[in-house]
């Protein structure tokens, strides 16, 4: 017999060899039908695994996050076992989970289209009902090796040969069909309730552009057909928010084979990037922050004395100048510290914060970009706060007010997370254990819940993430708050205290937008291009009824103007009709249509984006409404 321990901390004896199945069918029959599979002592097994030693065991149900991995995973495989069927000469990639799904590449002698996922489709749901089971083998390398030698799987072979010795190998075959990988899956096909193909695209082998290219098919899979329904209309409603698409139709940005990965600011984008860059000078200025600027470009050295070199030069751009090699700037923190060092600060001056809108570059993989979303070039609102060690508590107390100020000026909810020393972090134990008891000392103080996400902390310090949720309740991380005592040492920076000593200050690294052109791309999706009316490129369009109207409409124009507000005419020899849908195509906030009635009472028909009805008022009137929303940035 042995002993099994569950995570109630109830125990139970089986005897030896009891599957991972039947100790869920044993707990309750309702268990075992929403079994997917287990957690042994922290790893996930089949449910076929058989229990030979005393253990602490989970059971993974079908609508658990790990379950619906099992279920994705098991998928793709079904998705690769129905394309060998179709296309026998296919050879089989990799098949992963990812978010909300699973993909499988494949070498195929005939491109796929988006019409083959159909066929593709029917053959997945025959291969489901035929109830096939799904079994997990164990073989050595050579027997692997020759399984695929004679299946024509070439990549499989490389996969193979890249397992390290001595780690078991292992197949999964249902029916006909024999894949390399090492699990867990379902018992059988049929469990399988609900999927989706999605697209195809093209996939370089293991990702490097020296290797082939090829077709990868994505799907998506849930534990019910009304989770699958609600995730497509998600992804319907995603579509029609798509950054790029609204950039596009609404004239906000561009990109250009010149400059790939490289962001265009059109002129109504850059309109909103004022905005949200005047927003944050003024809170700034309210919190005491000295803007600065700092070259784009500077000496190789500078980045090997940051630490940047060891841990960042493969994502940064360098160039020669004068036989001197130097590299454009990734980040603006040692910038910052070059002008701390300008100057010599006593106790009394600390705080000290310097705050800049910096552009920065890093190389991205072409195959990474995506949009604003993803960029070579980027601006990042970035501040460095050089304090004393007794001011750290109060400073990111004040750093948290205005994170949370902003974000709740946009309407977005957050959710915060610590993050700990990485394994390729610089400094001493001691330096760590205190920057990360600071961090932890402040979150308990304001008692906001957060998530501890050991080892993912930047190579100079811990750091605290803020994820905000976006109209989808799609999670973005962007502010970010980071402590860090490495930079002052490697830097040399000092300050005197109180006793004419010279001593190292701490620097708070902290950004809010984080990267300004991906927040922007974050808001066009949670805005749906409709932004409000304080960052709105026009905030105003007037539409006169005839030809006759278009002097009463500029006069108001100019008046208009004058506050400020942003507002064009439609001059254009058009129907009233075409023009109206027009400035609802651009999302525009407010619409004034302007004739005969409207000129001689001197008012305005204003037609509010996103509202049926249409009311008159004053011109007066509609102003002092407009100039109030505006100063209080209202949604």
């Amino acid at each position: 017999m042995i002993n099994i321990r569950f995570p109630d901390g109830k125990r139970k004896e089986y005897p030896m060899g009891t599957t991972v199945g039947s100790v869920a069918g044993s707990i309750s029959s309702s268990l075992r039908k929403k079994a997917a599979a287990g957690k042994l002592d922290k790893q996930l097994v089949d449910l076929n695994f058989q229990l030979n030693e005393d253990a602490e065991l989970s059971i993974i149900t079908l609508d658990s996050e790990e379950g619906l991995q099992v279920m994705r995973h098991t998928s793709a495989h079904i998705l690769a076992q129905a394309v060998k069927r179709l296309h026998g000469t296919a050879e089989l990639g990799m098949g992963p989970v990812i978010e909300d799904g699973f993909y499988y590449d494949f070498k195929l002698a005939h491109p796929l289209s988006s019409e083959s996922l159909q066929a593709i489709e029917n053959e997945m749901e025959k291969i489901i009902n035929e109830n096939l089971e799904i079994k997990r083998i164990e073989v050595s390398y050579e027997e692997a090796v020759k399984l695929f030698e004679n299946r024509g799987e070439s990549f499989k072979l490389d996969i193979a040969k890249n397992i390290p010795n001595g780690e078991k190998l292992t197949l999964y075959q249902q029916g006909e069909f024999i894949d390399l990988c090492r699990g867990p899956h379902l018992p059988a096909t049929s469990y399988i309730k609900a999927f989706k193909l999605t697209r195809v695209s093209g996939a370089y082998w293991r990702g490097d552009k020296r290797n082939e290219v090829l077709q990868r098919v994505y799907g998506v899979a849930f534990s019910s057909k009304k989770n699958l329904q609600n995730h497509v209309h998600f992804m319907e409603e995603a579509a029609k928010r798509d950054h790029r698409k609204l950039g596009k139709q609404l004239e906000l940005f561009m990109f250009s084979d010149e400059a790939p990965g490289m962001p265009f600011y059109l002129p109504k984008g850059q309109i909103i990037r004022n905005e949200l860059e005047k927003f944050s000078r003024e809170l700034q200025g309210e919190g005491n922050y000295d803007e600065v600027r700092t070259p784009s470009l500077m000496n190789r050295r500078l980045w090997e004395q940051s630490g940047h070199w060891d841990h960042y030069h493969e994502n940064m751009y360098f160039t020669e100048v004068d036989d001197t090699k130097f590299a454009m700037k990734p980040m603006n923190c040692p910038g910052h510290m070059l002008i701390f060092k300008n100057n010599r600060y006593s106790y009394r001056d600390l705080p000290i914060r310097m705050a800049e809108f910096g552009q920065v570059h890093r190389h991205e993989y072409s195959g990474a970009l995506n949009g604003m979303l993803r960029v070579r070039t980027f601006c990042q609102d970035d501040a460095h706060l050089f304090v004393r060690q007794d001011q750290i508590e109060g400073e990111i107390k004040q750093v948290f007010q205005l994170i949370d100020e902003v974000y709740r000026t946009f309407g977005f909810e957050y959710s915060v997370e610590l993050s700990t020393r990485p394994e390729d972090s610089l400094g001493e134990d001691s330096l760590w254990e205190a920057s990360e008891a600071a961090l932890k000392n402040v979150l308990d103080h304001i008692g906001l819940p957060y998530q501890l996400n050991e080892g993912d902390g930047a190579f100079y310090g811990p750091k605290i993430d803020f994820h905000i949720k976006d109209a989808l309740n799609r999670s973005h991380q962007c502010a970010t708050i980071q402590l860090d005592f490495q930079m002052p040492e490697k830097f040399d920076l000092t300050y005197i205290d109180e006793q004419n000593e010279k001593v190292r200050p701490v620097v708070i690294h902290r950004a809010i937008y984080g990267s300004i052109d991906r927040f922007f791309g974050i808001l066009i999706e949670h805005y749906a291009g409709a932004f409000p009316l304080w960052l709105a490129p026009v905030q105003v369009q007037i539409i006169p009824v005839s030809t006759v109207h278009i002097p009463y409409c500029q006069k108001l124009q100019k008046q208009l103007k004058s506050f400020g507000i942003r507002v064009k005419t439609d001059e254009r020899n058009e129907k009233l009709g075409y023009k109206i849908r027009a400035a609802q195509m651009e999302k525009i906030p407010y619409m004034l249509v302007l004739g005969d009635k409207e000129e001689q009472e001197n008012e305005v028909n204003i037609r509010k984006y996103g509202e049926q009805t249409k009311k008159s008022n004053s011109i007066d009137a509609f102003i002092h409404k407009l100039l109030q929303q505006i100063k209080a940035r209202s949604n």
